[in-house]
């Protein structure tokens, strides 16, 4: 299991709303076409309505590499940055879990 986490900051509202509907494409062609993403997860952060957390799991990490390959993703990485203040990105390594397998 490979597993990252992401915090994006968008610029405004107008780039918040922009950025989700740029999410939801891109997570309907991750359903479609990616096999080896287990959990691909945007949330909205109760309280902060300019951030996003994304909660990303993997079968492992050549499923990562192939996940970052795709058409889909290379639009999403190109298009967010004018949308976008920050992002900060931790990578996980999998301690103790129900459903997940080491």
């Amino acid at each position: 299991m490979f597993g990252l986490m992401v915090r994006f900051t968008c610029k405004d509202q107008a780039s918040a709303e922009a950025f989700d509907q740029l999410v939801s494409q891109t997570v309907e062609k991750i359903q479609e076409a990616e096999p080896g993403t287990v959990v691909y997860a945007a949330h909205r952060v109760e309280g902060q309505p300019l951030q996003r957390i994304f909660y990303e799991l993997y079968r492992d990490r050549a499923a990562f590499d192939a996940h970052e390959e795709q058409e889909h993703t290379r639009r999403f990485l190109g298009a967010r940055d004018d949308l976008l203040a920050s992002v900060e990105v931790d990578f996980l390594q999998l301690q103790a879990g129900k459903g997940t397998t080491g």
